[in-house]
């Protein structure tokens, strides 16, 4: 019999070149594409229907790109037909909405929300389901939540003229009862949110250590056998050897891994990836991210994120450009429009309220007021001092990146504050010049013109 060649006809081998066989992480948007990115969509009404001054001009810069971004951090549902109830474990208050928000956020141009946040579970998985159908009905896409882990990690996506775009979401700050796990053998999945565990540690100086070392000796059942030269831990509080008072994180890395594979599959499967993070620490009180973080959005940029976007502390935190793409280490508050109602009864305990006599109302002005044993209430200004980014693309990389000032009505009555409008001049240039000294460290150069942040990398 003749022997028969498998060799391959050398113009099928030219014309086979470049295909791509691995699943490219490479960005593959439109020359011009453009993102914009908000913070906390903490809102109890639709906006739109209502005649709020200035709000037209921001609305407009939402719905001028192709993705708007934005974190969803309020559970919506018709409180007289609802059948879940506010759990024990809350995100420190009970954010709802109606049921009209979902096509009121699709007005205002959001098509992408992370959902990922400590207030998913305030109302229990009937709330979050509830929340996940208005969205689905309005056709917003939203990532973080599911009924086990790998629903709640995997990448969703939204088409746009510009490219497909990828959202992979994750909380590092959350309620441990909201965290989503797999099924493993014959127990099933949980239902939660994609969560990024952090294992914090209180960093002290030699003579802190040494004396907490010697409260632990004091106590009783202490066993030194294990006990490490820079590090002491009481009562589950671990405390390390550094050189300056404070705090330090330390990801989990099972978590991290999860992240980095489900980001690694959104963009192999997109043209355009977003990785949002909602997390407090080290506190709301702190205008630098946690320790952890700086590495951390670099590795997810490095497998193939397009945007680090963090959420979560309500107030502006640096800017960083890595490799020619968006860092943003918190973008604050977009809307803080507290008329939520109802509240679960532990909140009025929390408050020392009593629900005969004493309103919702007055429940949610104590919270926002008097704040948590960790962390400031917003009293201060600049929780309602924020920025509307908008991150332009050519040939796929970040050329400019324009920062809009906006406030959201800090001295209004509580019935009108929370609501964004551009910043008038004063306090405009007061939020860029603050975002300039926080970006320094970042090696970030923001220009200020006409009012507007630019940074051209």
């Amino acid at each position: 019999m003749e022997n028969q060649s498998h060799e391959q006809p050398t113009q099928f081998i030219d014309r086979a070149a470049g295909y791509d066989v691995d699943g490219s992480i490479e960005t593959n948007v439109a020359d011009g594409f453009t993102m914009v990115a908000v913070g906390d969509l903490i809102v109890s009404r639709a906006l739109t229907k209502s005649n709020q001054p200035g709000f037209s001009a921001i609305v407009k810069l939402l719905r001028d790109a192709d993705v708007t971004f934005g974190n969803m951090e309020t559970n919506v549902f018709d409180s007289r037909c609802f059948k879940g109830s506010p759990q024990a474990e809350y995100g420190g208050a009970y954010h709802v909405s109606l049921p009209e928000l979902g096509p009121d956020l699709k007005a205002m141009g959001f098509n992408i929300v992370s959902y990922a946040n400590n207030h998913t579970f305030d109302w229990g998985y009937e709330g979050m389901r509830e929340t996940c159908r208005v969205l689905d009905d309005n056709g917003i896409i939203y990532a973080g939540v599911g009924d086990n882990l790998a629903q709640a990690g995997a990448a969703r996506f939204l088409e746009t003229p510009g490219g497909r775009v990828a959202l992979v979401s994750f909380a590092s700050t959350f309620e441990p009862m909201s965290r989503a796990c797999h099924p493993v053998g014959v127990a099933p999945g949980r239902p939660g949110l994609n969560a990024l565990r952090l294992a914090e540690s209180i960093v002290v100086t030699p003579d802190m250590l040494d004396s907490l070392r010697k409260i632990r000796a004091s106590l009783p059942n202490y066993c030194s056998d294990n006990e490490a030269s820079d590090r002491v831990e009481i009562s589950g509080v671990s405390y390390k050897l550094g050189e300056k008072p404070g705090y330090s994180y330390h990801a989990n890395p099972v978590d991290v891994a999860h992240i980095l594979r489900d980001l690694r599959q959104g963009k192999q499967f997109s043209d355009f990836c977003i990785a949002s993070n909602h997390g407090h620490a080290p506190g709301n009180w702190s205008q630098e991210p946690a320790d952890y973080e700086r590495a951390f959005a670099h590795g997810l940029i490095d497998a193939g994120a397009d945007a680090y976007i963090a959420h979560g502390p309500h107030q502006l935190r640096g800017i960083e450009v890595y490799k020619g793409r968006p860092i943003f280490y918190s973008v604050g508050n977009f809307i803080m429009d507290d008329l939520r109602t109802p509240v679960g009864a532990d909140m009025y305990d929390a408050y020392g309220r009593d629900s005969r006599t004493d309103t919702d109302a007055e429940v949610t002005a104590d919270e926002m007021s008097v704040g948590y044993t960790s962390d400031p209430g917003f009293r201060d200004p600049v929780f309602y001092e924020s920025i509307i980014t908008v991150s332009r693309f050519e040939q796929n990389r970040l050329v400019e990146l324009r920062l809009y000032p906006i406030e959201l009505g800090h001295s209004k009555r509580f019935a009108n504050r929370g609501i964004p409008n551009l910043a008038p001049a004063e306090v405009a240039e007061a939020i860029l010049e603050r975002l300039q000294r926080l970006s320094r460290q970042f090696g970030t150069d923001i220009a200020i013109e006409a009012g507007v942040g630019v940074i051209r990398p």
